[in-house]
């Protein structure tokens, strides 16, 4: 029997998003007992939302508001103070006391960790009112220093209710200071998606309690026009106040009707924590049962892809309050009796478990209704989601044979890479071109030079001898690598794999005389196909262009002699990922100076791209280009000139103070515009690569690619993993205005000893048919300190 079904990596094995699913009751007053918090448990729900405080604190605070009005009209009644006397911002307001027992039903005990505390949506901290903001802050204040000590992991705070920059502002300033007083407890913001009528809290605020009804104030905002974001504009506020401190989250409220893509994309790259469900979301099937829209459906399973996926949780959708007092008074621990067992199991139910409500039910069917993961969605890809890499040093550095076998792993470049030797080989033969293993002896050789460079521990030298078979080509193949420890496996890989049939040589490229013909060692001729792989994630990252400038002068002349690749192109766009901004900013803050000057890879998954694809604008635009081989080699034509080696020599002139200029050419500038319809912030600078590895020479056929870029990946080289995107981040996140152009300037600089980038992002805003005015920019980023080293 076939132990295909117990591996995961068999393609029978099918796994699938989990959800945990929370119950929110809004009118709940009180934290739920042992017997009725085990009543919700078995219910099917995974956890259950508790307030902190009470009815009776709620009443507390109200008679102390009370009681502090009347005694300050009192009090300037008996003193005869005018109305402005009154209102004297220096009269000492009032103060809420501490916690009693009475105040709560909330207490340290053995499944407190596993409730959600849910702070008093009454209170309102973005009141106009100074007294009721005052009384809002202190209360909000009381609860979560309380919730902190009885042990809960995570406390959420209903959402401002408006997005008034002044109460925004005073809301995010209470937030702030909470989170000073939380030491592992996380504070999630309940927010809407956008301000849908009837998606907010229905309890009363303080301010609504004690003003009086404007019934045209309540029709004007009725009638007033929504601003779809809104609600992520007032998030932004209380994050960025807040520092993008990493115990900060969001808890969404998904509306009725959804919203444009963009608006869904810019939350699915918040720190979503929880996704709130309320009853008014689900429609009615033909049976009666409730239902989400595909829309819906849609938005969950593309949230459930996150790394850290939220959890749901149902608002007021039962148990009810009835089935909830009948709950027994402790937990039941009883186990069924055998009949009850057979009579369950019937009844595909659980023992002793109360009925599922429709609700809940709906979402486990949508939960087994998602997706299985794809193979770009394994464990160990999604792993690596948002997390930060520092860019290889494979000049300066030896790599490990975990980090060769890592790159092995993918098959979709080296299939790639073979195709493009095929090809090459394949025209080669029909162009009937010259070969370099021909000389005046051997006129009539027809064995091609085949040379891959930076061999590692031999992938692709693999692939090549697997292009010859192929075609039926025959080659001279040599195998160079600098790396002493990968030099040993190559020779081991010769002996068992290639049958001796390919020269290792142990040498760094740039520095190697060129190869030997087989019939007369002493003899050095050209190479005919040049193969490497030392693309990075931004094309020439990892020093491809230098790497190729040494060894090109052993390429035969055109138009026979080829390299593989042909060509690179770097792409850039700007985008919002504030899980990765908050994360260098909790690296720079523990001391990495240069966390923000650093392009880092990483497999960029919950962010947002802001610039939007628009005629003459695209969303991903291309930086600069290296085609090889240069026809001159500026370096060995350096030293020629000058009479001796080009390390030594300091000439000066126009390049890089300090530097002789002979890596000038491999310097390059761009400037690109981006269009942002939306408005939003941008962290960063996400770049991209594309290949041409061979560009066949007989008309009609199609180049042989690789891409990395989200619009191409799948069109040219679909599952390829061995490159993630390279991040270039700033320092301070720069907000921008609904129309706005981003202008994205990037350097590559050199000084002929290291290569290293320089950018910088500026905001625009049109004011007129012809006229923009700067609202913003970034500073000039630069990675020289930690440069790649040639």
């Amino acid at each position: 029997m076939s132990s295909d079904h117990l591996n995961p990596e068999s393609d029978s094995f099918e796994s699938r998003p989990s959800f945990c699913i929370g119950q929110h009751d809004s009118n709940r007053f009180e934290t739920l007992t042992d017997g009725q918090y085990s009543y919700v448990l078995n219910s099917g729900f995974n956890f259950v939302t508790t307030p902190i405080t009470n009815q009776h604190f709620f009443n507390r605070v109200v008679d102390l508001y009370k009681s502090h009005l009347q005694e300050r009209e009192q009090w300037a009644q008996e003193r005869g103070l005018t109305a402005a006397q009154r209102s004297n911002p220096s009269l000492p307001g009032p103060v809420v006391s501490t916690l009693t027992n009475k105040d709560t039903s909330y207490f340290p005990s053995s499944y407190v960790g596993a409730l959600v505390a849910y702070s008093s949506p009454w209170i309102d901290l973005c009141s106009s009112d100074p007294l009721i903001s005052s009384i809002s802050r202190q209360v909000l204040n009381l609860e979560i220093t309380y919730a902190n000590f009885c042990g809960a992991r995570s406390i959420i705070i209903p959402g401002p209710r408006e997005d008034s920059g002044r109460g925004v502002a005073q809301y995010a300033r209470a937030v702030q200071e909470c989170m000073e007083v939380t030491t592992q407890t996380n504070i999630i913001i309940h927010m809407p998606m956008y301000r849908e009528p009837g998606l907010e809290e229905k309890v009363e605020t303080l301010s609504s309690l004690f003003r009086e009804a404007n019934d045209a104030e309540a029709e004007e905002k009725a009638t007033k026009e929504i601003d779809l974001f809104g609600a992520w504009d007032s998030w932004h506020t209380i994050r960025s106040v807040c520092t993008y401190n990493t115990m900060l989250f969001v808890a969404l409220r998904i509306p009725r009707r959804l919203p444009e893509t963009d608006l869904q994309e810019r939350w699915f790259a918040e720190p979503l924590h929880y996704l709130s469900l309320t009853k008014d979301i689900f429609q009615d099937n033909r049976a009666g049962h409730p239902t989400l829209s595909r829309n819906h459906q849609a938005l969950i399973t593309r949230y459930m892809r996150l790394k850290n996926s939220p959890w749901l949780f149902l608002t007021d959708v039962g148990p009810d309050t009835q089935n909830l007092n009948e709950a027994p008074g402790k937990m039941a621990i009883d186990f069924p009796s055998l009949s009850e067992a057979k009579q369950a199991l019937k009844e595909n139910r659980k023992p002793h478990m109360p009925p599922q409500n429709a609700y809940l039910g709906y979402i486990k069917y949508v939960e087994r209704q998602q997706p299985p993961y794809s193979a770009m969605e394994s464990p160990a890809l999604t792993s690596f989601q948002d997390w930060l890499q520092s860019p290889l040093q494979p000049l300066s550095d030896n790599l490990e044979s975990a980090t060769y076998e890592m790159f092995e792993g993918d098959p979709v470049k080296y299939d790639q890479y073979e195709a493009a030797v095929t090809e090459a080989m394949a025209e080669w033969k029909l162009l009937n071109k010259p070969t370099s293993s021909a000389t005046a002896e051997a006129p009539n050789c027809r064995e091609l030079i085949c040379a891959v460079a930076g061999a590692g521990r031999g992938p692709l030298v693999t692939r090549v001898l697997r292009a010859a078979e192929r075609t039926g080509t025959a080659i001279q193949m040599w195998a160079l690598e600098k790396n002493q420890n990968a030099y040993v496996y190559l020779l081991r890989q010769n002996e068992r794999e290639w049958g001796n049939r390919v020269t290792v040589v142990k040498t760094d490229m740039r520095e190697w005389e060129g190869p030997r013909l087989a019939a007369n060692k002493d003899v050095i001729t050209k190479v005919d196909i040049l193969v490497t792989e030392l693309l990075g994630s931004f094309g020439d990252n990892e020093l491809s262009p230098e790497c190729l400038d040494g060894i090109q002068r052993h390429i035969a002349p055109r138009p026979h002699g080829i390299s593989i690749p042909q060509s690179y192109t770097a792409h850039l766009s700007p985008i919002s990922t504030p899980r990765i901004h908050a994360d260098l900013s909790a690296r720079a803050a523990s001391g990495d100076a240069n966390a923000f000057e650093t392009p880092w890879v990483v497999r960029l998954f919950a962010m947002d791209f802001v610039a939007q694809k628009v005629p003459g604008h695209a969303r991903f635009q291309q930086a600069w280009e290296f085609v090889h081989p240069v026809e001159v080699s500026r370096a060995d034509d350096f030293a020629a000139e000058h009479g001796r080696a080009k390390k030594y020599c300091t000439v000066g002139g126009g390049a890089m103070t300090g530097s002789s200029g002979t890596n000038d050419h491999n310097a390059r500038h761009c400037h690109l515009t981006f269009v942002c319809r939306t408005r939003g912030v941008v962290h960063g600078l996400a770049g991209f690569f594309e290949s041409v590895l061979y560009a066949p020479q007989v008309q009609g056929k199609e180049p042989v690619e690789i891409s990395i870029l989200p619009d191409q990946i799948d069109r040219k080289s679909k599952d390829m993993i061995s490159w993630f995107p390279i991040f270039f981040p700033l320092k301070q996140p720069l907000y921008f205005p609904q129309d706005a152009e981003l202008e994205v300037s990037m350097w590559r600089q050199t000084d002929d000893t290291k290569v290293w980038y320089e950018w910088i992002v500026e905001a625009y805003a049109w004011v007129g048919p012809n006229a923009r005015i700067k609202v913003g920019a970034s500073e000039m980023h630069s990675s020289r300190k930690l440069a790649c080293l040639m």
